[in-house]
């Protein structure tokens, strides 16, 4: 079987899974081989590990450029393991200038994915471009990004923690979805989740300043209990400040329609309002944003004893989500960079 009519299959099946929407033929192309002549584009069934046997650099520059006419050399060099900068170099001529633009554009693409740790896809990458005065369009990174091999981590679907208390009244959902707001400290919302340490559970509960989605309150503890919700929501109003009128949001859990955080938010002349019975999505945005937190730290699973989490969960929260992280709400911008534009409480 002829090494290049393989090599030739193999890029053709790479165009064909890519849809790029070059003929698949080869313009007449053919190896001399013993037993004749051998149409490289015709047969099936050839081994893509073939491809190992053209290893000799020299050959498979020799090759890319015979075929330049048939394949784009960026895909030949890729699906031959082979840099275009080498080949061109090898050639006695530069790359050329879309060729030259992608290689500069893909190392700053890479390194707005590792900075994210791995979690950017192709709409906060582009944010962080913009702002390097690069103009690039989501479809072009998207490319450079396959090419590339970098795959953004998906999110877990939500999971409920807290456990409702039926016989404890409950306040109207006033909120009803509406995960916006004019201005900071209109809106807070408010929820638990667990944690799995090689120690056993943390909860962590978080008050997130809607406007912004800032998390401005957060507090961990071994114990699922209403002492938890209430440091959380201290910590909150310690940094905010919040004016009176302030629309407070959770879930039925019982820790939420406890008298004592009744009495802190009656004391902070707070609306409270509540999800309806069993909708996880009357407070998507704490949904989301644990989710996040779990597939961003891969805490699907235990990692780290109690310590060392707690550790982690700061720096994230802190560091990482408030100051650094794009967020598609606020136009891709962090929590910390969209509130530059007023004048706020810390």
């Amino acid at each position: 079987v002829s090494i290049v009519g393989q090599t030739e299959l193999l890029l053709h099946r790479t165009l064909a899974r890519s849809g790029d929407p070059r003929p698949f033929t080869t313009g007449g192309s053919s190896e001399r081989t013993g037993a004749g002549t051998r149409h490289c584009a015709t047969g099936t069934g050839y081994s893509e590990k073939s491809i190992g046997l053209l290893r000799e650099t020299t050959l498979i520059f020799s090759f890319i450029e015979r075929h330049q006419d048939e394949f784009p050399v960026e895909l030949m060099c890729r699906v031959l393991e082979v840099s275009i900068s080498g080949y061109y170099a090898s050639r006695g001529r530069p790359e050329s200038e879309r060729i030259t633009k992608d290689r500069v554009l893909t190392a700053k693409i890479k390194t707005s994915f590792e900075d994210s740790r791995g979690t950017y896809g192709a709409l906060r990458i582009k944010a962080d471009l913009c702002e390097q005065g690069e103009q690039v369009s989501r479809q072009r990174i998207g490319r450079l990004m396959r090419q590339a091999a970098l795959v953004a981590r998906g999110k877990r679907k939500f999971r409920t923690t807290t456990k409702s208390n039926s016989s404890r009244p409950v306040a109207e959902n006033i909120l009803a979805r509406a995960f916006t707001a004019d201005r900071p400290n209109q809106k807070w919302a408010t929820d638990i989740t667990y944690l799995p340490t090689r120690e056993g559970w943390l909860y962590l509960a978080t008050v997130m300043d809607l406007y912004s989605r800032k998390i401005v309150g957060w507090a961990l503890s071994e114990r699922l209990h209403t002492p938890l919700v209430t440091a959380a929501l201290e910590m909150a109003v310690q940094r905010r400040q919040p004016p009176s009128g302030l629309l407070h949001h959770s879930d039925r859990g019982s820790q939420y329609t406890s008298e004592v955080y009744k009495q802190a938010l009656d004391r902070l002349h707070a609306v409270q309002s509540m999800s309806e019975k069993g909708e996880c999505w009357d407070n998507a945005v704490q949904e989301s944003f644990f989710a996040t937190l779990k597939t961003e730290l891969g805490l699907s699973e235990a990692q780290w004893g109690r310590a060392q989490t707690r550790t982690e969960v700061f720096e994230w929260i802190e560091v990482f989500y408030t100051r650094r992280r794009r967020h598609s709400a606020p136009c891709y911008r962090s929590p910390v960079a969209f509130e530059e534009q007023v004048t706020i409480p810390n």
